[in-house]
């Protein structure tokens, strides 16, 4: 008799994609895509990978709306056994970078170092229209193929 685990694949669909509104209001509708498209995930995601999207998502749309000015940004998640990836694109071509951190709450300025925390690698890709940032999460609790 083997102890043997079977090979987890994943059943529901690997990829979401959509495009946003670059306003205020986009950022709350993009988490719960977000969420929902990771409870879709077959072997389920853990919750602290959950959290870790979700919050990647909300901090990278938040940053396409506020400095972006662009009309719209795109949302892109990938699933995989090991990671998810967010590709979060908006029309500007200036790159993200640190700013020190506004502690009156007023100013932001903790939203791309977290990022930077809690991806395994985030990069930019420059377009001819704007720019794409991927941040690549590791899947918690999850065997390798």
């Amino acid at each position: 008799m083997s102890t043997a685990e079977a090979p987890r694949t994943m059943t529901a669909s690997p990829v979401l994609e959509l495009q946003l509104d670059c306003r205020s209001e986009a950022v709350g509708p993009a988490r719960h895509l977000a969420a929902t498209f990771l409870e879709q995930m077959e072997p389920a995601t853990e919750r602290e990978t959950k959290e870790a999207v979700i919050l990647v998502v909300s901090e990278l749309v938040t940053n396409a709306v506020r400095h972006a000015g662009g009309k719209t940004c795109t949302l892109r998640l990938r699933a995989g056994p090991e990671s998810v990836v967010v590709d979060v694109g908006d029309a500007s071509p200036v790159l993200p970078r640190p700013r020190t951190p506004d502690v009156s709450g007023e100013g932001g300025g903790f939203g791309w170092s977290m990022v930077c925390r809690i991806a395994s690698s985030v990069e930019i890709k420059q377009e001819l229209a704007g720019k794409t940032v991927t941040a690549v999460i590791p899947c918690q609790g999850r065997d390798a193929p």
